[in-house]
């Protein structure tokens, strides 16, 4: 799933201030939240109906104002979508959760 986003071409002049704010989630102790997690983030979520006059002023306020909480909100939904809880089931125990 490699489809590129509208604001795909910033990425590179917005990358220092992705960095602050992934320092800033480290300093929070949140450690193992990398750039593209939080880009995928954003493009995904935040940036779901991209604009073409978007000024890059309005990216970087955009990425200051995300919040941990947001952030995590957003992975463990993503987390859930992709994880199959229910692998670990035998089809016995499946069926029995069906009745």
């Amino acid at each position: 799933m490699s489809s590129t986003h509208l604001y795909d071409q910033y990425r590179s002049q917005v990358k220092p201030v992705l960095n602050s704010k992934i320092e800033e989630f480290h300093l929070l102790g949140y450690d193992t939240i990398k750039e593209d997690e939080l880009w995928v983030f954003l493009t995904k979520k935040k940036w779901k109906k991209p604009s073409e006059e978007i000024r890059i002023s309005e990216l970087v306020q955009e990425i200051l104002n995300v919040k941990v909480a947001d952030y995590m909100n957003y992975a463990t939904i993503e987390a859930f979508k992709t994880a199959d809880l229910f692998s670990v089931l035998t089809e016995e125990e499946k069926k029995q959760l069906l009745k």
